[in-house]
């Protein structure tokens, strides 16, 4: 057979393998799915939609990359995976056709004050390496310079084993590492004011401590009354200095106290390592109002918040040391790296400008290597974990994005699109959960979920081309191309906020009014400096309520009514109507049920294997003692009130015999926030990151302020959404709030009485006032990027 017949028969019949090019999802049940089937095409750019809530992210996340990573860990050995998580396997029939996915989320980056943009992109480790290599004078291995490592040293004698005889040897060992002596790396030191400590008049027999927790004849007290180490009737400030190191700075020391074994410790460590070591969003107000009280921090005298030692930066390239390099703009940087000519080190300056380069590609070039992790915001966070992928030689990858569009001004969204479609012609699956029309409008399938959300979801509604979804009658497909009008009027402010010489981070002394009693938007391209002006410069005091994107912390046994409080009158409800302690109604507490501890379920651990976890036979999953469910309500048991959607909760409360006018003013701010579809036991961990924030607010919405503060309210809200808080807004406004937001959505922008425009760029190129004014002033000048985008959107 000749060389063409070969060729002909080849291309007229596709081998085997070109015959996988979809991957196959049949009876998909996780979470709100109900049984749902797709068939997903390989190597094109594939949209999922919906309202939040309706199982995006349970069939993306939950179902498609999580049996794609728990097949991944399948194939190393038993031992390697007893160190690795383990992960059920999803609620599905059939999951045909995968690849390995690469999963890039929006989970906050960890908030370790060690953990910065530098560490968690590896671009500190190669700069490291190059100052180790080129730095004068040189101090030491890639070690040095990294303020992870103290520098440690130690002799000493150690015993070998040589020719059958045990001979001892002196040895020696130091280590050089780059951390701050004074602040072991942090950046910032805590100064303790010892004056909230104790009250130095009184002796502790007298209750000189004034710590929360630490009462008289409690184990936290009896540990300084009865050390021995001084004389609880004498006044603290007549203690000796001994008796004061003893009493404030003590290593911790092993004793008996009443006959039990217990640790002394100085009162100064011992509340650094009890309080200030927690997060203070995770500590109890009293606890963090105390906090607040008594510990400064400030930045580090000695390293002057780098984090280094002074060897560390005295090592030095041009002039520029380590410190320089990380405070830099990552832009600056960049080009700094680039005009570095040293052949010795060629591959590696080659591969440090790639990876600044990546930082400016996707709209990070405004970043410093030094900024901390915890600060980015998730938009930010997401883009940062994209960095390592961009330049990857890896093909035939299913890469997963959330939301990769949050956080982005309009501006910054056709750059974003381009690096989808980039990864997508590599050869890639590339599957996106997303809101956004400008993303929606470049998938080349879309998978549209609904028809609403929670239980009234999980059913595929469209699958199919942008074209057909537009032309098809769902949810999205009708609000695809709504525009929202510019007021014909706008309020007039009630007066000003005046903020005078604003320069955290990259703002330029700016100097901007406010208006109160109005909706007030405060936009801007990504870094341009909002965040830095509202949250830096509006002061987070009295009247000030701030609801920005931070995570909310809950564990599976957390949910909406423990979250927002609801749980406490819903409690004492019951306890009234039948005669009984709150407790009982406690999943948590003495009504829980005895064999699952409240868990309503049983987890059998099965090492490197998924664990296993199985309905409780005792409760059937209620979670509570049979007795408790005996006690009723309005003709309902405790189950099926945290069974109830919100929206059904608030008619139950709001008359009849279970009327509770507490728990009733929660589920309307709820469904006012539009949640009237969870149900109030739904376990926090379950919930999309939207609805976590609208949660958020729903729970400020209590708080007694006269301003708030809001921080891109619409992340992860679907086009139908946005107009239901828009008119939660204006209800905010109308009942005599001022209602600031940092908003990127041009429905919110068309729908502000004010705008702040900051600009003109990101970074050193940002920081300044480009616009103030009315969205039609904005549109008639169309002077920024915000303007030109807006007038577009508003059809000007």
């Amino acid at each position: 057979m000749s060389m063409a017949t070969r060729t002909e028969s080849r291309s007229s019949a596709p081998h085997t393998a070109d015959t996988h090019d979809l991957i196959r999802v049949h009876g998909a049940r996780e979470n709100n799915l109900k049984d749902v089937s797709v068939e997903i095409p390989k190597r094109r750019l594939t949209v999922f939609t919906g309202v939040s809530g309706s199982g995006k992210s349970s069939l993306v996340f939950d179902t498609i990359a999580a049996e794609s990573q728990r097949l991944i860990n399948e194939t190393y050995s038993a031992f390697v995976q007893g160190f690795m998580p383990t992960l059920a396997r999803p609620d599905v029939d059939v999951l045909d056709g995968l690849t390995t996915a690469i999963t890039v989320d929006q989970q906050r980056m960890g908030a370790d004050p060690r953990s910065t943009v530098g560490t968690a992109t590896d671009a500190n480790a190669m700069l490291r390496i190059l100052f180790s290599r080129l730095g004068r004078p040189h101090i030491g291995s890639p070690k040095a310079f990294s303020f992870n490592i103290a520098s440690i040293s130690g002799a000493g004698a150690v015993t070998v084993e040589r020719g059958g005889q045990t001979v001892k040897e002196r040895r020696s060992f130091s280590i050089v590492g780059g951390m701050c002596p004074r602040c072991e790396g942090r950046g910032t030191v805590s100064d303790i004011d010892l004056t909230q400590l104790y009250d130095d008049s009184k002796s502790l027999s007298e209750g000189a401590l004034t710590i929360p927790g630490y009462k008289p004849g409690g184990w936290n007290y009896r540990l300084y009354t009865e050390s021995g180490f001084f004389d609880p009737d004498k006044p603290v400030r007549a203690f000796t200095d001994r008796e004061l190191r003893d009493f404030l700075h003590r290593e911790p020391t092993r004793m008996k106290i009443a006959g039990i074994n217990m640790t002394y410790e100085g009162l100064v460590p011992r509340i650094q390592k009890s309080m200030l070591a927690k997060d203070r969003e995770a500590m109890q107000p009293h606890i963090r109002e105390f906090v607040d009280r008594a510990v400064a921090f400030t930045t580090c005298p000695e390293c002057d918040g780098t984090r280094l030692s002074e060897g560390a930066r005295s090592s030095k390239i041009d002039g520029i040391s380590i410190a320089d390099a990380c405070a830099m703009q990552v832009s600056d940087l960049a080009q700094w790296v680039r005009g570095l000519d040293e052949p010795s080190v060629a591959p590696l300056l080659t591969a440090l400008g790639e990876t600044l380069d990546a930082f400016v590609e996707i709209g990070l070039g405004y970043l410093s290597l030094d900024r901390p992790s915890g600060t980015l915001s998730g938009g930010e966070a997401q883009r940062t974990k994209m960095i390592r992928h961009l330049g990857s030689p890896l093909t035939d990858v299913t890469y997963v994005f959330d939301e990769p569009t949050t956080g982005l001004h309009p501006h910054d969204i056709q750059r974003m699109n381009e690096l989808l479609l980039r990864l997508r012609d590599k050869g890639n699956t590339v599957l996106v959960v997303e809101h956004k029309p400008q993303t929606i409008a470049i998938a080349d399938h879309v998978v549209d979920l609904g028809p609403g959300a929670g239980t009234a979801g999980g059913t595929v509604c469209f699958e199919g081309t942008v074209a057909g979804l537009r032309a098809g009658d769902t949810v999205t497909g009708r609000h695809l191309d709504d525009r929202a009008s510019l007021k014909e009027t706008v309020r007039e402010p009630a007066g000003t906020l005046e903020i005078r010489g604003a320069s955290s981070h990259n703002l330029r002394k700016v100097d901007v009014d406010i208006p109160l009693g109005v909706l007030c938007v405060v936009t801007g391209v990504a870094g341009s400096g909002k965040s830095s002006l509202v949250h830096g410069s509006i002061p987070a005091g009295a009247g000030v309520v701030s609801v920005d994107q931070g995570a909310i912390r809950g564990s599976r046994r957390s949910n909406p009514a423990t979250y927002t409080g609801l749980l406490e009158p819903i409690r004492k409800a019951f306890a009234k109507a039948n005669g009984v302690k709150p407790a009982l109604f406690s999943a948590n507490s003495e009504g829980a049920c005895p064999n699952c501890n409240g868990a309503g379920v049983v987890y059998t651990d099965l090492a490197m294997m998924a664990g296993v976890a199985t309905t409780c036979e005792e409760c059937e999953g209620k979670r509570f003692d049979a007795s408790v469910l005996e006690y009723r309500l309005g003709g309902r048991d405790i189950t099926e009130v945290l069974a109830m959607p919100v929206t059904e909760a608030e008619e139950f409360f709001r008359s009849g015999e279970a009327h509770t006018p507490a728990a009733h003013r929660i589920l309307t701010r709820l469904a006012d926030v539009g949640l009237g579809y969870l149900a109030l036991g739904q376990p926090l961990t379950t919930l999309s990151g939207g609805e976590r924030q609208r949660l958020k607010l729903a729970t400020h919405m209590a708080d007694k302020g006269g301003v708030y503060v809001l921080d891109e309210p619409t992340a992860g809200l679907h086009l139908a959404d946005v107009e239901q808080l828009l008119g939660l807004l204006d209800r905010l406004v109308d009942s005599g709030k001022s209602v600031i937001v940092v908003e990127h959505h041009p429905a919110v922008m068309a729908h502000a009485d004010w705008i702040v425009d900051l600009g003109p760029g990101a970074g050193h190129d940002g920081g300044r006032i480009v616009f103030e004014g009315t969205p039609a002033d904005l549109v008639a000048a169309r002077s920024t990027l915000t303007g030109e985008h807006l007038a577009a959107y508003v059809g000007r």
